[in-house]
């Protein structure tokens, strides 16, 4: 099964890559130009071609171990991980909801087509489902937004994955959850794909500091400073993010901290 899987996918890439060539030369040969066949280029470039060929590539030099950073499906480093939680996934739900935040819906055609054209047309979409970060090989287990101006395009959102059973940050820190929080302004397309996707804020701490105060009555904070390098980069969209390396950890309750 899995030597048929990769032939398949090898397949796919070939064929993907001769159409590209073929379908790029055929429009420098006409002289009438046909938009119709950019759209095809650019659609099985950014969705079957450069997805495979990063899949491929950052097997060999991204590392497979936590570093304190997400990794989008083409295996790319992500978004910061910049917030620890101890407590249940339920008592974090709990907490975020009673915070104003809304639980994002899952991603699928559906709620894919539908957050398309909210963005598009800018209508409110306060549940929109965000894609798909991975941590400890798997995708995220909770995720939460806050809309902003009625616009699904610009969102405060948090990601949240299930730390494995006796996993512990690095330094002993033992929690529960760990999670991604930064600022879609805009839609855009990734630099390293060409997909459509949002574009997040650069200045990530913002957000890591948005989504602890806004649990400030549901979550004692305590503040690892210097949990990783503050540093400059870039997530896996392309876009420009900054931290300065701080972690707070958020210990729940089970109500409001006075």
């Amino acid at each position: 099964m899995l030597l048929g899987q990769r032939t398949l996918f090898l397949a796919v890439v070939v064929f993907s890559g001769w159409a590209i060539y073929a379908l790029f030369l055929a429009e420098v040969d006409d002289g009438d130009r046909q938009p119709w066949v950019f759209v095809i280029i650019w659609a099985l470039a950014a969705y079957v071609l450069v997805p495979r060929i990063n899949r491929l590539l950052t097997r060999i030099y991204v590392p497979d171990y936590f570093i304190g950073r997400t990794r989008t499906a083409d295996g790319l480093l992500g978004d910061p991980i910049n917030v620890a939680v101890i407590g249940s996934a339920e008592d974090l739900r709990a907490a975020m909801l009673s915070a104003g935040w809304t639980e994002a819906d899952p991603l699928n055609l559906r709620s894919g087509w539908r957050i398309a054209t909210a963005s598009v047309l800018r209508r409110s979409y306060p549940s929109a489902p965000v894609s798909s970060l991975f941590v400890f090989g798997r995708k995220q287990d909770l995720a939460f937004e806050q809309e902003v101006s009625g616009n699904p395009a610009q969102r405060h959102h948090v990601r949240f994955w299930s730390c494995p059973p006796g996993w512990v940050l690095p330094g002993g820190f033992d929690v529960d959850l760990v999670g991604a929080a930064t600022f879609d302004r805009s839609v855009g397309l990734s630099l390293f794909t060409f997909q459509v996707t949002h574009r997040i804020a650069e200045r990530t701490d913002d957000e890591r500091d948005w989504v602890v105060a806004g649990l400030g009555e549901w979550a004692g904070v305590h503040i690892v400073r210097h949990f990783s390098t503050g540093y400059h980069t870039r997530n896996g969209g392309g876009d420009a993010i900054e931290t300065d390396g701080d972690l707070p950890i958020l210990t729940l309750a089970t109500e409001p901290v006075p």
